[in-house]
């Protein structure tokens, strides 16, 4: 029977997680739903086989990368990802090979494995949108990846239950037409209209206060040399992509800007700094009672700077959406959203990128300290 949902990842990286992952899914999707090797092969079948019409006949394949999932080696000192018969390898390449969507789910704190540390066939790795579980935020950081699998796959009517309101989207690229298993049609409900209206609203606060307050400049001091922004000679991003961010913020009925917002107010850093125009650096302010945020990105050695944005903020949380204009051939808006984690901040971040061949989103979870 073909499973919707294939989960690879190496035994001695990820097992643990790996089975837990695919105990929660199969609450969700069922036991014929998903498909890991340790429970579904039977002793004496060819293990090629079925691994190959597995990938074949599914959805959507996860594969689970842990800080060694690249490094492991075999008794004979050669990592096992360059072996022509290394079963994770052979998954991931067929998948590939298949068109079937791969998305890898960071776990551990672990990094994108980068293309030329690749074998050939599994390059186009790199280059899949990938999703972080933290031991901390499991329960949370699954809903919302089955919330998003739930297009690749129908959840087990006994299993059923209402969509996690989530504050961070899983954004996956599109089912695979092919192998997707077919989908029980929706009842129609008013939580779309309602969900529109109520994202409509946000989006007009917002504007509101953007317009108000215009655009601050880093305080004096200790500032980082900043590189000039890519010049957009005033392109504004689409509104769908507009929208779509600002969708993708957390819903603050009643916020009110730099409510409770002391805890907030400073300059934070990226514990763990990326590149790539990646967010890098918070100055959070509340002049005249009035949230702002302006951020940097990480750009080689000097960091780019985003700008300041008014924000709005419930007490315990701030968001804020910077528009980054042409950021490597397509229209980036950053959806921003903070809230305070004992003595450092919690950091969530949702890109929209658009171009003439359409739209596309990333999410990243970080954690800021406060910067010296």
């Amino acid at each position: 029977m073909a499973h919707a949902i294939f989960i690879s990842y190496r035994r001695d990286d990820t097992e643990g997680e790996a089975g837990r992952l695919f105990s929660d899914l199969k609450q969700t999707f069922g036991k014929d739903g998903v498909f890991m090797d340790v429970a579904d092969i039977r002793p004496g079948a060819d293990f090629r086989r079925v691994i190959d019409n597995s990938v074949a006949g599914c959805g959507v394949l996860l594969a689970v990368i842990g800080p060694n999932w690249l490094t492991i080696a075999d008794a004979d000192g050669h990592r096992r990802i360059d072996n022509p018969n290394d079963f994770v390898g052979l998954e991931i390449g067929s998948a590939l090979k298949r068109d079937v969507p791969v998305i890898p789910v960071l776990v551990h704190g672990a990094h994108m494995p980068p293309p030329e540390q690749l074998p050939a066939d599994l390059r186009d790795l790199s280059f899949r949108n990938s999703v972080e579980i933290s031991h901390a935020r499991w329960d949370s950081d699954v809903a919302l990846l089955i919330e998003a699998l739930k297009s690749y796959a129908s959840p087990s009517p006994a299993s059923e239950h209402e969509p996690v309101h989530a504050t961070v989207p899983v954004q996956l690229p599109p089912p695979h037409s092919a192998s997707m298993v077919e989908t029980v049609p929706a009842k129609k409900s008013k939580r779309g209209l309602i969900l529109g209206v109520a994202a409509a609203v946000v989006v007009l606060v917002i504007l509101i206060f953007a317009f108000s307050m215009g655009s601050g400049s880093p305080s004096a001091g200790n500032q980082p040399a900043v590189a000039p922004r890519a010049a957009d000679d005033g392109k504004q991003a689409s509104s769908e992509a507009q929208t779509a961010a600002t969708a993708a913020l957390p819903q603050q009925p009643g916020a009110q800007p730099a409510a409770g917002a002391a805890s907030l107010v400073g300059r934070w850093n990226d514990a763990d700094p990326r590149g790539g125009n990646s967010l890098y650096l918070l100055d959070i302010s509340a002049p005249d009672n009035k949230m702002q945020i302006h951020a940097w990105g990480a750009c080689g050695e000097h960091p780019c700077d985003w700008g300041t944005q008014s924000a709005l903020s419930d007490g315990t949380t701030a968001s804020a959406i910077f528009n980054l204009g042409q950021d490597q051939g397509e229209d980036r808006i950053a959806a921003v959203s903070v809230h305070r984690d004992g003595a450092n901040l919690d950091v969530k971040v949702v890109n929209t990128f658009t171009s003439s061949s359409g739209s596309r989103k990333n999410h990243a979870h970080r954690t800021f300290i406060p910067s010296s």
